[in-house]
């Protein structure tokens, strides 16, 4: 399964640190998702963090840094629904509903399927579908290896979500609530937990 990261919403100092440590250990792909940023704070960000790791990056918001910093993709959502024009390249896509993730698929590298779980970070979120929801859809071949899940993933039901088919699964609070981004500089019990994580991914 494909292990990806949501970053925190918010820059802080060590993060650029804990980002490579992250790739370094294996993180697939990271989303770099910082709503109402100044585009100047992300383009600081990708500055620090090494050239190899770029291609694994998908950027939600600033859709030019994609070719500024050869990027892997950019993500459309209810927030940025549209692509630049003329661009061709490769996207990624949040669904709300099994209804959007049957449609766009095809449409996009993978689609990620929000609220798959009551969400971590973000209480008012809280699961959308039922375990025979999925199972159902996973036979009819709607989820697949092209579909993520997120929200609430957490270690304890990833094999959960394997089961249901998904290709992979997006963290976010499992991994941040991890390390104080306000007070922390010791990310040592972040990096143990997400080796968990890969290692329940692989």
């Amino acid at each position: 399964m494909k292990l990806i990261l949501l970053t925190s919403p918010d820059f802080f100092i060590e993060e650029d640190k804990i980002l490579t440590t992250l790739f370094e250990e294996g993180l697939d792909i990271l989303h770099l998702r910082k709503p109402q940023s100044e585009p100047v704070f992300c383009e600081r960000l990708l500055t620090l963090l090494p050239e190899e790791y770029h291609h694994r990056i998908v950027v939600h918001d600033h859709f030019y840094l994609k070719e500024e910093f050869n990027l892997m993709g950019i993500h459309l959502s209810h927030h940025n629904p549209t692509p630049p024009p003329d661009y061709h390249d490769t996207l990624t896509r949040t669904c709300y509903t099994l209804d959007e993730v049957a449609q766009l698929k095809r449409q996009s590298k993978y689609v990620i399927l929000k609220n798959v779980f009551d969400s971590i970070s973000e209480p008012s979120y809280v699961a959308r579908f039922t375990e025979q929801d999925l199972r159902q859809t996973t036979r009819q071949g709607i989820i697949d290896k092209h579909v993520m899940a997120q929200g609430g993933i957490a270690l304890e039901n990833i094999s959960q979500v394997r089961q249901y088919g998904f290709g992979g699964v997006v963290i976010r609070g499992d991994l941040w609530r991890r390390f104080n981004i306000h007070r922390g500089y010791d990310y040592k019990d972040l990096i143990a937990h997400f080796r968990k994580l890969r290692q329940a991914t692989d």
